[in-house]
C-alpha cells in the first residue's frame, strides 16, 4: 500500500502538524477578531473548509521539493540510524517554523486586521527597520524560547509516530513514480486553480475572507502580484464617457483643459491674484487619526484648530505611509496594486507638488525622520524634484534619540528649522515637506517630554508627537520667515484600518489644518474632501498659475462640484460621496454600501449606478494617466511668473 510506505507516512507527519497549526491559527485569529467577524455557524463551517482547501494547496506547493528528496534516497537509508537522526531534527526545526509563522501570524493580525500581505512582503524587504522595530516592541527572546520550549514537547509527543515511520517499508520505484505524480498534480492544481480572490467573492465580511485563506499562500501571491491592470481586473467604461465625467468632476473655476486625447487631463490653471512665493512647512504625521483629536491626547493642535483653517471631513487615500505621500505629492488617486512611490523605475519624473515649486525658484525639500530608502522614499522624492534630509543624512550629534523606525519628532523638526533658516538667508522660498515617525510602534520617545511613560502604547505616541510639533511652532513664530510661510498639518493615514468591511471609511478620516496668521483667515471647512485635493490647494494659496496634471481640487474655492473622496487599499477601490460608498474590486461586480458612516449596508450595484460611474471614472482615468505617462513634468516656458520667483 502507498500510505504505508516510510517517505508517505513521514510526509503525512509533516502535513498533519501544519494542518492542525493553520486550523488552531485560524480559530485563534476568528476569537480575537470578536463579534466583527459574525462567526455564525454556517459562516464558521465556510471559513474552515475554505481554509483547509488553501492549507492544502500551500502545502502541496511547499512539501513537493521535500517530497522529491525523500522519494529518490536509496532504501537503505531508512534503516540507517543518522538517517532517522536528520529526520527528527527535520521535524523539529518544521514544528519550530510553523509555530514561528503562527506567532507572526497572530502579530500581523493585531497590527492590521488582516494576514499576510503586501505588508508583509514589505517587511520583508526592508528587514532592518522591521527586525528593529519587532526586538523594541515585543519581548522577542521570551517568546523565542517558549516556542523551542513548546517545540521540545511537540517532538516528544510525537515520538512514537516519528518511529513508526522507520518502520514501515520505503517505497517501491511505483510507489515513488505514483506518489510524486499524484503530489505534483495537486501542486500544479493549485497553482492554476486556486484563485487568491475567491474569498473575496465567496465572503461579504473581510475578516471571513482573510481567516478563509493561507497566510504563506497569501504572502507568495503579494510577491507576485504588486502591481494590477486596471484594465484587465476592473469594470471599464467608455473613454469619452470617462473623459466626459472626469471633465465634470474637475471644471473648477479658471480651469481650462488642454490635452487633446479624451483621457489626458491636463489643464491649465489659472488662479486669481498675483504669485505670492509664500513658504510651506508640510507636516505629514504619521497614523494621526482624526478621532484622537480633542480627546486630551493633541492639546497643542487642539489649541492651533481655531487658529487655522480646518478641514474637519478630509479622507486618506490609503492605509500606508506611500500611500499618504503619493497623494499628497502628486495629487492621484490610488491605482491598484503598489503606490508610484514603490514602483521601481517609474517612481520618478512626475509633475509633483515639489517639480511645480522648484520650477519657480523654490527649494523643495523632503524630510524624513527614518532612512529614506524605506519604502523607496529617498529614489521617489530625488526624482520628483526634491532634495533629501533623512536620518543617514543627519550627523549623530543631530539626533538626541531614535528607535527602529527613525529620529524623534523633535530632532526631526530642529534639522526643518536649520533648512527654513538657510534658505531665508539665501532669499530662496521654500517648500519642506516632512515625515514624522514618532507615533508608531514601538511608540518611544525621550522621556520627561509628557505625562505618558515612553514605549507604553499609542497614546502616549499620539501625545508626543503633538507635543513635539507643539514645540517646533513655538520656535518658528520667532524666526524671521514665519510671517511668510504656511504651515500645513495632515496625516499619511489613520492608525487603523482594520475592520469588517473592505473600506471601512471611518478608518481613512485624517485631520488637515493650514496654519498661517495674517495670511489665511481661521475657520472651519467641513465640506467632504481628500488626500489628494492638498497640493492643489496649496498652489492656489499662493495665486499660481500652472499646468496641472493633479486629480484633486482647490478646496478653498467655491467650485460647485460632486463631493468625493476617494479610499482604497491595494485592491479595493472605493469613491465616498459623504453619504454612500461605492467599491470596485478584482473580479467582482460592482458593490455600494448605503450609509457608509452609519450602519453601512452592501448591495451589489451594476453600472448604471451613477456612483459606480464616477467611481470608475476616477480609478480608470487614473490608471490610463500613469499608463500612458500623463503624470509626467513638462517645465512651464519662461514667463513673469517664473521669472520673478527666481
Amino acid at each position: 500500500m502507498l500510505f504505508r510506505t516510510a517517505p508517505l507516512r513521514y510526509l503525512s507527519l509533516l502535513a498533519g502538524c501544519w494542518l492542525l497549526v493553520f486550523t488552531l491559527t485560524r480559530l485563534v485569529l476568528l476569537v480575537a477578531s470578536g463579534a466583527e467577524a459574525e462567526p455564525g455557524p454556517g459562516s464558521l463551517l465556510e471559513v474552515l473548509l475554505g481554509g483547509l482547501l488553501y492549507d492544502t494547496g500551500f502545502l502541496a506547493c511547499a512539501l513537493l521539493p521535500l517530497a522529491c528528496g525523500l522519494f529518490c534516497c536509496p532504501a537503505r537509508f531508512w534503516a540507517w540510524r543518522g538517517f532517522r537522526g536528520l529526520l527528527g531534527g527535520l521535524l523539529a526545526f518544521s514544528l519550530y517554523l510553523m509555530l514561528f509563522g503562527a506567532l507572526a501570524e497572530w502579530l500581523f493580525w493585531d497590527e492590521f486586521g488582516v494576514r499576510f500581505n503586501f505588508i508583509a512582503v514589505d517587511y520583508l524587504v526592508y528587514s532592518t527597520e522591521v527586525i528593529s522595530n519587532i526586538l523594541e516592541s515585543y519581548p522577542v527572546w521570551p517568546l523565542l524560547g517558549a516556542l523551542a520550549l513548546l517545540t521540545g514537547l511537540l517532538l516528544f509527543v510525537l515520538r512514537r509516530p516519528l518511529r513508526r515511520v522507520s518502520q514501515q517499508p520505503p517505497a517501491s520505484l511505483r510507489q515513488r513514480g505514483l506518489a510524486l505524480g499524484l503530489l505534483l498534480g495537486l501542486a500544479l492544481l493549485a497553482v492554476t486553480g486556486l484563485d487568491q480572490n475567491w474569498p473575496r467573492t465567496g465572503f461579504h465580511n473581510l475578516y471571513q475572507q482573510e481567516l478563509a485563506s493561507n497566510g504563506p499562500w497569501q504572502l507568495f501571491a503579494a510577491f507576485r502580484n504588486n502591481e494590477l491592470d486596471y484594465a484587465r481586473f476592473y469594470p471599464t467604461l467608455p473613454a469619452g464617457e470617462v473623459a466626459r465625467l472626469l471633465r465634470a468632476e474637475l471644471a473648477e473655476p479658471g480651469v481650462r483643459f488642454t490635452g487633446r486625447q479624451p483621457l489626458d487631463l491636463r489643464r491649465q490653471i489659472d488662479n486669481p491674484g498675483t504669485f505670492r512665493p509664500l513658504n510651506i512647512v508640510l507636516v505629514t504625521v504619521e497614523s494621526l487619526s482624526a478621532h484622537y483629536l480633542g480627546r486630551g491626547l493633541t492639546p497643542n493642535l487642539d489649541q492651533l484648530r481655531p487658529q487655522s483653517r480646518y478641514f474637519s471631513n478630509l479622507y486618506a487615500t490609503g492605509t500606508r505611509t506611500d500611500r499618504g505621500l503619493e497623494a499628497i505629492t502628486l495629487s492621484v488617486p490610488p491605482t491598484p496594486g503598489r503606490s508610484i512611490v514603490k514602483r521601481l523605475g517609474r517612481e520618478s519624473g512626475f509633475a509633483s507638488l515639489g517639480q511645480q515649486l522648484v520650477a519657480r525658484g523654490y527649494d523643495s525639500v523632503f524630510l524624513y525622520g527614518g532612512r529614506g530608502y524605506f519604502d523607496n522614499m529617498n529614489a521617489f522624492f530625488s526624482g520628483n524634484g526634491y532634495r533629501i534630509v533623512d536620518q543617514t543624512s543627519t550627523a549623530e550629534a543631530d539626533i538626541h534619540f531614535r528607535n527602529a523606525w527613525g529620529m524623534a519628532d523633535e530632532d526631526l523638526y530642529r534639522l526643518a528649522l536649520r533648512e527654513a533658516d538657510a534658505d531665508w538667508q539665501q532669499q530662496r522660498p521654500f517648500l519642506l515637506q516632512l515625515m514624522t515617525t514618532s507615533n508608531h510602534r514601538p511608540y518611544t520617545y525621550p522621556e520627561q517630554r509628557i505625562d505618558i511613560p515612553s514605549g507604553t502604547g499609542r497614546h502616549g505616541a499620539v501625545k508626543y508627537s503633538d507635543w513635539a510639533l507643539g514645540q517646533f511652532l513655538a520656535e518658528a513664530r520667532q524666526k524671521p520667515w514665519f510671517s511668510q510661510t504656511l504651515f500645513v498639518i495632515v496625516a499619511d493615514h489613520c492608525a487603523g484600518s482594520a475592520g469588517r468591511e473592505d473600506l471601512p471609511v471611518a478608518n481613512y478620516h485624517i485631520p488637515l489644518f493650514i496654519y498661517a496668521p495674517g495670511l489665511i483667515r481661521p475657520g472651519d471647512e467641513a465640506g467632504l474632501a481628500s488626500q489628494i485635493d492638498l497640493a492643489p490647494t496649496l498652489l492656489g494659496l499662493l495665486n499660481l498659475d500652472y499646468v496641472s496634471s493633479f486629480f484633486g481640487r482647490n478646496l478653498l474655492q467655491d467650485s460647485g462640484l460632486p463631493p468625493r473622496a476617494l479610499v482604497a487599499n491595494y485592491q479595493h477601490l472605493g469613491l465616498f460621496d459623504g453619504q454612500d460608498l461605492a467599491i470596485l474590486s478584482p473580479g467582482r461586480a460592482p458593490r455600494r454600501h448605503e450609509q457608509a458612516l452609519g450602519r453601512s449596508l452592501e448591495q451589489p450595484a451594476g453600472l448604471q449606478d451613477p456612483l459606480v460611474r464616477r467611481d470608475i471614472a476616477w480609478y480608470q482615468a487614473a490608471s490610463h494617466a500613469y499608463g500612458h505617462h500623463l503624470l509626467d513634468w513638462a517645465p512651464p516656458p519662461p514667463g513673469p511668473a517664473t521669472d520673478a520667483a527666481r
